[in-house]
């Protein structure tokens, strides 16, 4: 969608995709949007927490509302056009026409048998690492989905049947405040310069090893030591892993870091951030040295970002609605988004799914 305007799938899932796919994608319904203008919902005085357009830290392309899809100069749609697209709340009409088109096709709910549809409205991501989830431009963002999702649920009621389906919302993560709106604040708060860190600490290897580099940056937050450079210097693994450890450590920003062998053997099980970091490292595809940045911390010059294991980054919302059966309440304790899997799962009175790994909610 990012470059044609069009949804598409892949050939894992079926060798070309169905009718109403291709008529959809056919009446080019991402055009429509191509010279509109993105304006606020609420008067200005609405916004008055949120932070005002074109804050220093959103670089040379700025933001601010209203914002015209497509800009001043483009003739025609493309890829640029539908890449703006992404950042503003059409995307999220768009999808959920798509998702409308979906239900009418493939007759969902239409039978005594459970359907699932699952709808990514990814616009919000996109908003937020362009312009900051503090952002006015965030601010309004959340507002027009709110409508978008109001007049969704109307037409499933019309369609389906109110009382006839369960809706579900979360988010796959949060976002981080930008640095410098943390600074204003009176809070800690920085960005990791890595080329000047890796300098550091590959200058530290150097005096305990003799040889550099030994470590380069790698993505999933975390760092790999050169195997065709211990190969060179008959180094051992684990031996540098521990020292580019400890050299890492030294750096500001850096809250915590473990090696492979120690993520291996789940030696420093309780340390500060070690379960987070075991749940996403793959003993095949992550670094040796994974770690974690003090809070409000970023390892980018970017406007926002996420991944981290700090509440900003891990706390997100958890609602369930539907028939008069899912009681009004709150859940207290801790809870986690896999738990989803195995609530839905017991509710249907089917066993949770073999490769889920939460609980069934304790809902009222």
């Amino acid at each position: 969608m990012a470059t044609t305007g069009r949804f598409a799938s892949t050939t894992y899932y079926m060798q070309q995709h169905p009718e109403w796919v291709e008529a959809f994608n056919a009446a080019r319904p991402a055009d429509r949007w191509f010279k509109a203008e993105w304006t606020p919902l609420l008067p200005e005085a609405a916004y008055a927490r949120s932070l005002p357009d074109d804050p220093p830290w959103f670089g040379p392309r700025g933001g601010r509302l209203p914002m015209r899809m497509g800009g001043a100069d483009a003739a025609a749609p493309g890829p640029a056009y539908y890449a703006s697209l992404l950042r503003s709340p059409f995307a999220d009409q768009l999808t959920l026409d798509f998702a409308r088109a979906a239900i009418r096709a493939e007759h969902l709910g239409q039978d005594e048998v459970p359907d699932l549809l699952v709808v990514s409205l990814s616009g919000h991501d996109y908003v937020n690492h362009a312009f900051s989830a503090e952002s006015r431009i965030s601010h309004d963002h959340i507002l027009q989905v709110d409508r978008l999702l109001q007049a969704f649920l109307r037409d499933l009621d019309a369609t389906v049947g109110r009382g006839r389906y369960v809706a579900v919302l979360s988010a796959d993560h949060g976002f981080m405040p930008a640095p410098e709106v943390r600074r204003a604040r009176g809070l800690e708060a920085g960005r990791v310069d890595w080329r000047r860190a890796l300098e550091r600490v590959n200058g530290r290897l150097q005096q305990a090893f003799g040889a550099a580099p030994l470590v380069r940056l790698s993505p999933g937050a975390s760092l790999n030591v050169d195997r065709r450079m211990l190969a060179e210097h008959g180094l051992d693994l684990d031996r540098v892993a521990d020292a580019a450890r400890a050299a890492l450590l030294l750096e500001p920003g850096i809250a915590a870091a473990y090696t492979r062998r120690e993520l291996q053997d789940r030696s420093r099980t309780g340390a500060p951030f070690f379960e987070p970091v075991l749940e996403g490292w793959h003993p095949q595809v992550s670094g040796d040295v994974p770690y974690v940045l003090e809070a409000g911390w970023m390892a980018s010059a970017g406007v926002a970002t996420h991944g981290s294991p700090h509440a900003y980054d891990t706390h997100v919302p958890l609602l369930l609605w539907g028939p008069p059966w899912v009681k009004p309440g709150r859940v207290d304790a801790r809870v986690q988004v896999v738990d989803l899997a195995p609530t839905l799962a017991h509710w249907l009175g089917l066993p949770p799914p073999p490769a889920s790994q939460g609980r069934v909610l304790p809902l009222p």
